[in-house]
């Protein structure tokens, strides 16, 4: 029989409060196969683990039963204890008595036996452990990263500069992303296009990242340092390495009053062109819906007036695979659009535009060069309502999370209003504020003491138009609710910010998880708050949840960093605790049935269809194998497997029926049955 030790932790007073844990290690020395068993202050403490180590070699044991905390938090650690005393890793059990137990009872008593019962059920399933052997992975030392906003431009530079080649990816023609559109950026008014664009032109030109701009992710397949990516090069109509950036294509297009997307619809572009005059890659782009050559074929003006015969109407999209070993998934996010606001005059008015509008109107770059006016008349609105959390805090909208920079970028816009326009009068309708930043409250409290940015508490239920000005019907919530209208030349609504329209798809293609407002899920918040349930694959930036940018630029850094860690060995070693499917001497060779029902289940595609042949090459059956480098272990497929040929390593049937029938045999009455 296995020879078992039982380490009961008090976990200070987390577990010793309730639990009486001296009475637990008692009992358990009275447990089959237990040859020792004993209490600690702290376990995960040098002196503790010392005690393990030691117990393991003097009596030894097989295998160990840790009686402590949640085994995500020190399960390593005490891996580690048993590894170093010469004891299979894998051969140590966690039995949770913090969070299973003592945190949820207050009867001592029924806490302790319930705590007995635990350990029982461990030291059962411990007796059929097995030795396991991490796996190991091929690895491509290679990082895509998806996004070119200053989240996947922060990233690709950081791995590119510890040495590793970086395939960046991004939708639109250049890249930049929101941080482009900017005006300045809080809280220290400095120009967004100054900071960002020298690190764009960086991006664009280092040797170890290839840009491919106006691409998307088409296809993910493979697993941690293995993955096949196909990336569809969307047809410029620009052959990219004859064009020079020059303009004289965009200038003879007779398609001059396009909305232009980078100025949010307030300015003007044409049919063929760059969409912002810092655009890295610096080559056009031609809007093949908007333009006359497709349309009609009466056209080309821009191929004749091209010096370099770049202009080319017959190219098509293209296909790319790259194998890489990591992705960085750093894709945005997108703001509401006051069309989703129908009570303020119902979300098409012109003077009624979002944070993101009046970010152009405030660029020097912008439709009106930087200065406010009304994009109905062009005139300089004297009164301007800025309203706060329009999208964002509404769960009856379906959004009940804050977007977190609002409250910062409205006080920034009423500062440059009122810089702008010094007789100009920003009001500000706001539920409360937030300045959670460094430098955040100073920057507010400049705004209200030293611009003179007025501050209702109130909440806005309509905006309608009345003579040539427009009406904002509010809630003064300070003063018991009190109505009270506005009028106002100008209002700008904080819009909330929301994942990227395909997010959910771009996930699936990725294998990631996403909570129910779309944006990507982290493995822990707060011990792996950039990694994914998927191993190989980062988050960075807004494509998890609203950010600012030096959180961005933070989480950027921090996704690098953990790629970087991986690359850091020739080949990785994971977990083995995967699926695998039972085999059996020929003529059966495998109890698989071949229904693949656990192929259709497995949320990480690591179910592959291996094919049975004999020695003359005949093929006998095809059944399922699992691939150990994508299996994340979470065991869907043993749940589906009619034929039962498919095991979890560290859980299997032996192991939990074992611990089940001590817990059905066992003589002390069950926690919680009086």
């Amino acid at each position: 029989m296995a020879r078992i030790g039982v380490f009961v932790c008090h976990c200070g007073e987390n577990i010793a409060r309730t639990v009486d844990c001296a009475g637990v290690a008692a009992a358990s020395l009275e447990m089959p196969g237990v040859a020792t068993a004993v209490d600690y202050r702290y376990l995960c403490s040098d002196p503790g683990q010392a005690l393990i180590r030691e117990a393991i070699v003097k009596v030894g044991l097989a295998g160990v039963v840790i009686a402590s905390c949640s085994p995500r938090m020190h399960e390593k650690t005490f891996r580690r204890a048993a590894e170093a005393a010469g004891l299979n890793p894998y051969l140590c059990e966690i039995a949770n008595l913090r969070e299973q137990c003592s945190w949820v009872h207050t009867d001592r008593d029924q806490a302790t036996r319930k705590a007995i019962e635990i350990v029982r059920a461990h030291v059962a399933r411990a007796r059929y452990n097995a030795p396991l052997v991490p796996v190991r992975v091929p690895l491509t030392r290679r990082a895509l990263v998806v996004g070119g906003g200053i989240a996947g431009i922060q990233a690709a530079l950081d791995i590119a500069e510890g040495g590793v080649e970086v395939v960046l990816v991004e939708r639109s023609p250049s890249l930049g992303g929101h941080m482009a559109q900017l005006s300045e950026t809080f809280p220290t008014l400095d120009c967004s296009q100054c900071i960002l664009t020298p690190r764009m032109v960086e991006a664009g030109t280092h040797g170890r990242i290839r840009l491919e701009a106006y691409s998307e992710v088409e296809k993910v397949e493979g697993y941690v340092g293995n993955f096949q990516v196909s990336i569809r090069r969307k047809a410029r109509y620009v052959d990219p390495n004859r064009c020079t950036g020059c303009g004289a294509c965009w200038q003879q297009c007779p398609m001059k009053k396009l909305k232009s997307v980078f100025d949010e619809g307030l300015g003007k572009r044409t049919a063929i062109g760059v969409p912002f005059p810092q655009a890295v890659p610096n080559k056009p782009v031609i809007d093949r819906e908007n333009c006359i050559q497709f349309k009609t074929k009466k056209c080309g003006r821009c191929q004749k007036a091209c010096p370099v015969g770049a202009i080319d109407f017959d190219q098509q999209d293209d296909l790319v695979t790259e194998q890489v070993g990591a992705i960085v998934a750093a894709t945005g996010f997108q703001v509401l659009g006051k069309e989703a606001f129908p009570l303020y005059a119902d979300g098409d008015h012109p003077d009624v535009i979002t944070g993101l509008q009046f970010e152009r109107l405030a660029s020097a770059s912008g439709p009106t060069g930087g200065e406010i006016r009304r994009p109905s008349d062009g005139e300089i609105p004297r009164t301007v309502v800025f309203i706060q959390c329009a999208g964002s805090r509404e769960p009856a909208l379906g959004r009940g999370y804050c977007s977190k920079i609002c409250c910062m970028y409205t006080a920034k816009h009423a500062m440059l209003y009122k810089h702008k326009y010094h007789p100009g009068r920003p009001i500000v309708l706001c539920m409360d504020v937030r300045t959670g930043g460094k430098g955040y409250d100073e920057f507010w409290r400049r705004a209200t003491e030293q611009d003179g940015v007025l501050y209702i508490r109130s909440r806005s239920a309509r905006v309608y138009p009345s003579g040539g000005r427009l009406v904002v019907q509010a809630a003064d919530t300070l003063l018991g609710g009190e109505r009270m209208e506005l009028e106002a030349d100008l209002v700008v609504l904080a819009t909330a910010m929301v994942p990227q329209p395909d997010a959910r798809a771009l996930a699936r293609k990725l294998g990631i998880g996403y909570d129910s407002d779309g944006w990507y899920s982290e493995v822990h918040p707060k011990l792996r708050p950039v990694e994914c349930a998927s191993a190989g694959i980062f988050l960075a930036g807004a494509c998890q949840g609203p950010k600012d940018i030096p959180e961005t630029v933070a989480q950027a850094s921090a996704a690098a960093s953990k790629v970087l860690g991986l690359f850091a060995a020739r080949e990785l070693l994971r977990e083995p605790l995967v699926s695998r499917v039972h085999r059996a001497p020929p003529p059966v060779h495998s109890i698989c049935g071949g229904c693949f029902a656990c192929e259709q289940v497995c949320p990480y595609r690591a179910i592959e269809r291996e094919e049975i042949r004999d020695r003359k090459g005949n093929l006998i059956k095809v059944v399922a194998r699992v691939n150990a480098g994508l299996c994340q272990g979470c065991g869907t497929c043993v749940a589906a497997c009619r034929a039962k040929a498919i095991d979890l390593e560290g859980f299997t049937d032996e192991q939990i029926v074992a611990a089940l029938g001590a817990l059905a045999e066992s003589n002390v009455e069950p926690a919680g049955a009086r």
